[in-house]
């Protein structure tokens, strides 16, 4: 397993080569470590320049965690209600946009769902029509919602909850451990504290290199700082990982449903827009409401926050399909 950053410094990515990496082996017993450069003359060697990231939302209030907002979403739609939630309430801009997932780039071009195969097809047909992880034969595999509070650690939980979960359904609900988001928030190196990350690189390759902790072992506290895991704690961790359809951008729906069903709850990103962070319950669908504020400038910036899906069906009344989705703002916020 080899593994290294593209190089770069504060406002240029050299792009060929990276900086020091390591390597391990499948176990992580044997560690090395390795510079990779491209030596062939390509262009890719040249610095390219980029302009650094500024926020300045300042101590703004969000407008949209408020009833007028919450008013005009609910008489615009039928499929889901909304609420201003409580511990929104006079949040920032910027505590909101932790909330949603950090202070990180959102990628413009994401890719769209790859196409479905006729053997997808096939697999995803013997389907069952509605699944839930919180109910196999009157059986809860999914651990209990938390609140990642102000810290844009959303990625932390979402990779915590599927490993829980994964950890769950293969002792038949023998080992049910809570794992620390704190530690990750703390002492990962492959995300950004409370400021953002992705669930691939700590669900997957932090857990894999360096092992996950109980809770109890380094409670969460929602803040960046230095790393308090005690080194008597025992880590555990992930033989292999993988993206959802075998690499980044092979995903489809009917895949997601094949890997939900048959391994275990899937992270995935979610693009948040201002009308979701008052979701209430019901089959929440993107309005475009927050433009009709008349607010002089629109602040809201979308971010990709990390969630968990634990199931999928149809809606009775209105027929609409649906993923059930843990998310990390506490018990209060959504239906359960």
């Amino acid at each position: 397993k080899y593994f290294a950053f593209s190089n770069y410094s504060q406002s240029e990515s050299f792009c060929g080569g990276t900086k020091a990496g390591w390597a391990h082996d499948i176990l992580g017993h044997n560690w090395a470590c390795f510079e990779g450069h491209r030596d062939d003359g390509f262009e890719a060697n040249k610095p390219l320049q980029a302009n650094p990231i500024r926020w300045e939302l300042g101590d703004t209030i969000d407008p949209f965690n408020s009833e007028e907002f919450v008013s005009l979403v609910n008489r615009a739609q039928t499929s889901w209600t909304a609420k201003v939630h409580e511990p929104f309430r006079g949040k920032t801009l910027n505590e909101m946009m932790s909330i949603r997932g950090g202070h990180r780039n959102r990628n413009f071009r994401n890719p769209p769902p790859a196409p479905v195969t006729e053997e997808q097809r096939m697999l995803a047909s013997a389907l069952p029509e509605e699944f839930d992880w919180r109910n196999v034969s009157g059986v809860n595999y999914v651990s209990p919602v938390r609140n990642q509070e102000a810290c844009g650690s959303c990625y932390a939980f979402a990779s915590m909850a599927l490993l829980e979960s994964r950890l769950r359904i293969a002792t038949e609900n023998k080992v049910q451990r809570v794992f620390s988001p704190q530690d990750v928030v703390s002492c990962s190196p492959y995300s950004q504290g409370c400021s953002g990350g992705f669930p691939y690189l700590i669900g997957g390759k932090y857990a894999q290199d360096y092992g996950v902790v109980d809770e109890e072992c380094n409670p969460y506290v929602g803040i960046d700082g230095p790393c308090k895991t005690k080194r008597n704690c025992t880590r555990h961790y992930v033989a292999k990982y993988r993206y959802t359809g075998g690499y980044y951008g092979a995903s489809n729906e009917e895949v997601m449903r094949l890997a939900l069903v048959r391994g275990g709850p899937v992270a995935v990103g979610f693009e948040v827009y201002p009308d979701f962070q008052s979701y209430r319950g019901g089959v929440y669908q993107h309005t475009t409401l927050h433009r009709q504020l008349g607010a002089p400038f629109d602040p809201f910036e979308l971010t990709n926050h990390a969630v968990l899906v634990v199931g999928y069906g149809r809606d009775a009344q209105s027929g609409l399909p649906y993923w059930t989705v843990k998310n990390s703002w506490g018990t209060g916020w959504g239906e359960d």
